[in-house]
């Protein structure tokens, strides 16, 4: 059963240990780009949830806010 920790808010996250580094929904492994994967083909936060239930709440909400943070390469 999967318990949000009070005052908390989900983000993402580097660790060197963990999956190289790779960006990650802090307390899980998994990647932000999985996430912003599902969201540019559509899939819905419900969706997402069912393939990834260890996601806290918050954690699609993480992602987009990570993702709009980040500088973009030029086009």
């Amino acid at each position: 059963m999967q318990t949000k920790r009070r005052g908390l808010k989900a983000a993402v996250v580097s660790n060197p240990d963990m999956l190289g580094g790779m960006p990650c929904v802090r307390g899980t492994r998994v990647p932000a780009e999985t996430i912003l994967a599902y969201l540019r083909e559509g899939d819905s936060n419900v969706q997402i949830f069912e393939d990834y239930p260890s996601l806290p709440v918050d954690g699609i909400d993480a992602v987009k806010r990570w993702d709009e943070a980040r500088p973009k390469a030029a086009e």
